[in-house]
Order: structure tokens, then C-alpha cells, then sequence
């Protein structure tokens, strides 16, 4: 990363080009969001690759993914609540209130990066999505509810419960299934489209409407108009 900086620097695009590079979610702990700390055996190169972010001006990247984080808490974390369905608080962190996981994942993220004493670093989600195939709850269903609303409470910009109102960029993996990829049955089914260029399933990017037939009953959104599907 200091490397390519030179050579951004040296090009004079320091201001046009910004390094970084993601993280999974799995280099930090803390339940609830207040308390997330990164782990002992990276937390001394986080806070160097924190240093370096915050004098370059570059943003943290995160993948954020609740079907991870469900699979493996089944126990203690319910299905509405990682698909952005929960009608009520199901986290109360303080003065703080979560209604869905996508949130408290990104605010543990920030509080561990506050918790080196870096509290005005950006966040931006480069990884979330939900597979369609391959497991019990990697359904089309679910997929469709998942992305949907996720990309709704994205641009309501309502932000998370640490930073409300902020905008909160974030980028879906993936387009494609990746029919050919090795692992886990469910690495092949995050695609929003089939390898043949088949749509796996509606996808809206408006706020304020519903995709297909997302929601099951009564509904305070739209169906959207076909020209902002997928």
C-alpha cells in the first residue's frame, strides 16, 4: 500500500486515486456494537493501517455480511433481524436501537476502528449480499429480500444507529453466479444474474418501492416500475 501511494504521488493523483484495501468481518469482536474491538493478533496492524488511511484521507473497507454472521449464531440471531425484516428493536446498545444485523456489523466495525483513535475514518461496504442456492436459508426468497432491502435502507440514507443520516456507500457481490467456483456450495449462488444472463431474481434500486413480489401482505411501498429493475 505505501508503495502504490508513492506512485500515486509521484503522478500527482493523490487527490484523485485513494488506497486501501477491505476487511472480513472476522478481524474484530465485540457484542453489543458499542464494545466491537479488533483481535489481539491484528489489532497492532490495524492501527498502522489505520494511521495510514487517516493520512491519506482513505476510506476503511469492510464486507458486511449478515448470512455469515446467522449461519453461524443461529441460536441467537433470528432471520428477520439479518433480513432487514425486524418491525421492532431486536439490539438496544445503549441509547442506541438495531433492527437489522446489517447495521450493528458496520457499527462494530466503527466502534473498533474509534477504539484505536480513529473516529472520523470513512466506512464503505465493498462485500454484502445473500446466497440463492446451496443451504437451508440460501434461497432465491431470501436472496431477493435481502439485496432489495438492503439497497433501500442504503439509499434512505438513514444511516447506522453510531452514524445516524450518513450516507453509507455500498457495493453487492455479485452480478454473476460463479457457477464454475470452488468451496462452499453457497459461493456459486450470490450472483444477481445467472452465468447465461438470466436475472436470478427482481432487483430494485429505488428506495421507495418493491421489486416483484418481495414482500408477502400489506405493503407501505409500490410495486416499482419495470425500467428500475433487474
Amino acid at each position: 500500500m505505501r508503495n502504490i501511494q508513492t506512485a500515486i504521488q509521484n503522478a500527482n493523483l493523490q487527490n484523485n486515486i485513494k488506497v486501501s484495501t477491505t476487511h472480513a468481518s472476522d478481524v474484530n469482536n465485540g457484542f453489543p456494537p458499542s464494545k466491537g474491538v479488533f483481535k489481539d493478533e491484528v489489532k497492532d496492524t490495524m492501527k498502522s493501517l489505520l494511521q495510514f488511511l487517516s493520512d491519506h484521507g482513505s476510506p476503511f473497507l469492510a464486507n458486511i455480511y449478515p448470512y455469515f454472521s446467522y449461519i453461524g449464531n443461529r441460536g441467537s440471531i433470528s432471520l428477520e433481524y439479518s433480513l432487514f425484516k425486524s418491525t421492532s428493536t431486536v439490539v438496544q446498545d445503549g441509547d442506541r436501537s438495531y433492527n437489522n444485523l446489517f447495521d450493528a456489523l458496520v457499527d462494530t466495525f466503527l466502534s473498533a476502528i474509534e477504539a484505536l483513535g480513529y473516529p472520523n475514518i470513512p466506512l464503505i461496504v465493498t462485500e454484502s449480499g445473500w446466497p440463492s442456492g446451496g443451504e437451508d436459508v440460501a434461497t432465491v426468497d431470501n436472496a431477493r429480500a435481502y439485496n432489495n432491502n438492503l439497497i433501500r435502507h442504503v439509499l434512505s440514507n438513514a444511516g447506522t444507529p453510531k452514524r445516524p443520516g450518513t450516507s453509507i456507500e455500498t457495493y453487492i457481490f455479485s452480478l454473476f453466479n460463479e457457477d464454475k467456483k470452488t468451496g462452499a456450495e453457497t459461493e456459486r449462488h450470490f450472483g444477481l444474474f445467472y452465468p447465461n444472463q438470466q436475472s436470478v431474481y427482481p432487483v430494485s434500486f429505488l428506495h421507495n418501492c418493491v421489486a416483484g413480489e418481495l414482500q408477502v401482505g400489506p405493503s407501505p411501498y409500490a410495486k416499482c416500475p419495470d425500467t428500475y429493475i433487474i
